[in-house]
């Protein structure tokens, strides 16, 4: 099985150029949101280290943020506790697929947890900070001083962008990231 890795900036595109392959995806950011509207054991977690801020269950992402905000160190904890959940939903996607030629992995951090292995292929997301801020304000709940803090946990850019066997530019023009997305899997030959 060949695995697609999807890198870039927070707000480049990642999910809708993973979902041009039209195959199987991970989304690592829709697992995080299902498991803090269903899991308890997440909860728990999240209430015993953190219980100025997590009030009641299903999680409020607000109540997150505002742990965020407050304390630096909070972001490690809510880290230490969320990403083996989605580890464990990524290992069960991948299980449940394996017979699959191909599956894409929208994970954010995904070279920062050691996710990537030998064989995946590395495709990263180039966008232009204009555009990525345009995104990100569209989004529900966007918050500026979060995303600074989420940045700072990740690889840089340019890393990542050596790091990867192919580049797609995602600003103002679709139907070329599309063709782009669709010349990469004539390459693979899928």
């Amino acid at each position: 099985m060949i695995i697609f890795g999807i890198l870039g900036d927070i707000g480049s595109g990642k999910s809708y150029i993973a979902k041009q392959f039209g195959i199987p995806v991970f989304n690592a950011d829709n697992e995080v949101i299902k498991i803090y509207r269903n899991s308890k054991v997440c909860f728990t977690r999240l209430k015993r280290f953190l219980p100025k801020y997590i009030k009641s269950f299903p999680i409020k992402k607000n109540e997150l943020t505002n742990a965020i905000l407050e304390n630096k160190r909070n972001i490690k904890i809510i880290s230490k506790i969320v990403h083996p959940l989605v580890r464990k939903k990524m290992n069960s996607f991948l299980f449940k697929n394996k017979k699959r030629k191909a599956v894409v992995l929208d994970i954010p951090l995904l070279l920062e947890n050691k996710i990537k292995k030998k064989n995946m292929v590395l495709v990263f997301v180039d966008s232009k900070s204009s555009n990525i801020l345009k995104r990100l304000n569209k989004r529900k709940g966007f918050n500026v001083k979060v995303f600074q803090k989420l940045k700072k946990m990740q690889l840089p850019l340019d890393y990542k962008k050596r790091k990867s066997h192919y580049v797609i530019n995602n600003n103002d023009n679709k139907s070329s990231a599309r063709k782009r997305v669709k010349d990469i899997l004539n390459i693979i030959k899928l």
